[in-house]
């Protein structure tokens, strides 16, 4: 029939929307743009455009005339969001980047553009070239950002420092309006940051505390500049990657990460290779980690002067997480016996598979380890005093920043409810708990840019919804109306996209994104038959959800009664045609 030809085709096409929206790419072109003129292509294909929203710049090389004129062309270019700018200076003079990149910035503010991706990584711009984007980061275009990615542009400590101001004038900015920027993908791996621009960024991380990803590798970071990092990733509670690889923690800098990782519950991935963690350090981590860290996904330990003993209290703590994919020890102290160990353990818990080469292990620790230990001492002071010859005004206040600030209550008082917790495991309990403001705290939580975030946020409050309890009914149906009516009143949001996450979500369409579908439960439906009757919900969106609720499906088997009220709903809402 003419229906499931539709259907057929509309799930076909639903399954491929993975291609990113308004996106204009000349990546990997090669291009040399020197003056307006070599750019005049780009230009007209900006300028012709609708709704231009992300810019593709890879592997060119950009000279300032011929940014100049790329951004007159984006200066109109209201929806624009990302911009993928790496590697696009090749072969450019140090003095050419900053005002090639104030021209794109300002262009940017003027456009009113709201960005959610920042990629100027692999630009070789040193500190002058974080001046080049500090207007830009400061504005209310940066106000949204969630990815901001600066890997490999010798930076510096100087330009360390001014990337932390800014970021932090930002947050003030924007927490004035009313919408504190919530970076959460921060990349500033090879930079030679070392401890006083770690510790400046700390103070801008500790006050976001909504990052998900911090890679910052290669930076000659030592414990001093570890430390501030491990006190400000305990206020990002969703952090989900941690990359520190081939820095210097030794035992002082591991012992506080370890502490800080006690209040990471989301933490997949934790990368200390080549951190001289020490066997105090990883023993420290280990204990962190068999406590806690229930979706762990990587641990790698490598490259850290680490003991067998310490080796087998690491095998220990992961041996309980079934999430695991990789434990990378290799290129550390365990010996021929302890490597067995190590290897029998895993064998022994079926995770042998898991466990990386230890191909490299640099046998057993030499018997001077006291003089080692004193020597290494030295050299961080050495290395500290290095670092600290710049003029840079200090940050003395990041140790005396208050953990988020907290009313002063008696000790024994209730904990504020937590929105975050409810999400990550809904209760009806947890949403009536969050009180009267619990429709604004929840949104205020969800994504409601990302069609795929606000899907499973619809879900996960929906899962709690009692058709014969009138509290837990009102608190979900007003929780879910201030998440989609302001979702759908957002410019960017994709409605299309929304609707066919869901269905992917309910298990009614197969996708190549690998989502794994929910256990659908009668208040899914109940809630969806509230949604499909708002205003605020496009009509047009009612004719898909009914095609594939008419279908025979085994996921909603179990919820008969309620599918059959939204599908009565859905056909007396449906325009007629």
């Amino acid at each position: 029939s003419m229906a499931t030809d539709i259907v057929a085709e509309l799930a076909d096409s639903l399954a491929k929307t993975g291609v990113e929206d308004g996106e204009l790419s000349y990546k990997g072109q090669g291009r040399k743009l020197d003056d307006a003129q070599s750019a005049g292509e780009i230009v007209k294909d900006i300028e012709e455009f609708e709704g231009l929203q992300a810019l593709r710049m890879e592997g060119n090389t950009v000279g300032v005339e011929a940014a100049q004129a790329i951004a007159k062309a984006l200066e109109t270019k209201s929806d624009f969001k990302r911009c993928y700018w790496s590697d696009m200076f090749t072969g450019r003079l140090r003095s050419e980047i900053p005002p090639a990149l104030n021209s794109l910035g300002d262009a940017l503010m003027l456009a009113g553009a709201r960005l959610t991706v920042l990629d100027l990584s692999d630009n070789a711009f040193g500190p002058d070239g974080v001046k080049g984007i500090e207007k830009l980061l400061k504005s209310t275009a940066c106000f949204t950002l969630q990815e901001l990615r600066l890997n490999n542009c010798g930076m510096g400590i100087g330009g360390g420092k001014i990337l932390a101001a800014s970021l932090i004038q930002c947050h003030k900015l924007s927490s004035e309006k009313n919408e504190p920027l919530s970076l959460k993908v921060f990349v500033a791996g090879r930079n030679r940051l070392e401890n006083d621009g770690a510790t400046a960024l700390a103070q801008a991380f500790q006050l976001m505390g909504s990052l998900e990803e911090v890679h910052m590798p290669q930076n000659g970071i030592n414990h001093p500049g570890v430390t501030a990092l491990a006190t400000a990733m305990q206020h990002n509670p969703g952090l989900r990657i941690l990359n520190l690889n081939d820095n210097t923690f030794t035992e002082k800098g591991a012992v506080a990460m370890a502490q800080a990782l006690k209040h990471l519950h989301s933490i997949q991935v934790i990368n200390f290779g080549d951190c001289l963690v020490r066997p105090e350090g990883a023993k420290a981590i280990a204990e962190s980690v068999s406590e806690g860290l229930p979706v762990l996904k990587e641990l790698n330990l490598s490259y850290g002067e680490i003991t067998a003993d310490a080796a087998l209290a690491v095998v220990e703590a992961v041996k309980n997480k079934d999430q695991l994919e990789k434990l990378d020890l290799n290129g550390n102290y365990l010996g021929e016996d302890g490597c067995k160990a190590v290897k029998d353990t895993m064998e022994g818990v079926n995770m042998i598979s898991l466990l990386g080469s230890l191909s490299d292990d640099e046998g057993d620790p030499e018997d001077d380890e006291d003089e080692d230990e004193e020597d290494n001492d030295e050299d961080d002071q050495q290395q500290q005093q290095q670092g600290n010859i710049s003029h840079w005004p200090k940050f003395p206040t990041f140790f005396s920043l208050p953990p988020h600030p907290k009313p002063s209550t008696p000790v024994s008082a209730p904990r504020p409810p937590d929105v975050s917790s409810f999400l990550s495991f809904p209760s009806p309990d947890k949403l009536l708990k969050l009180g009267a403001k619990r429709a604004l705290l929840v949104q205020q939580q969800v994504d409601v840019t990302d069609a795929r975030k606000t899907a499973e946020a619809f879900l996960k409050i929906a899962s709690v919804y009692k058709e014969e309890n009138n509290d837990v009914k009102n608190a979900v149906l007003d929780t879910i109306d201030a998440i989609l009516s302001k979702a759908f009143s957002t410019p960017s949001f994709q409605g299309y996209s929304f609707v066919s996450v869901l269905l992917v979500l309910l298990g009614l369409i197969k996708s190549e994104d690998k989502i794994k579908p929910v256990v659908v439960v009668p208040g899914h439906l109940q809630a969806l038959e509230h949604v499909v009757r708002q205003d605020y919900f496009p009509k047009e969106n009612v004719a898909v959800l009914e095609a594939f609720m008419s279908r025979s499906n085994k996921s909603l088997e179990s919820c008969g009664n309620a599918r059959n009220g939204l599908q009565s709903t859905l056909q007396r809402v449906r325009p007629q045609s």
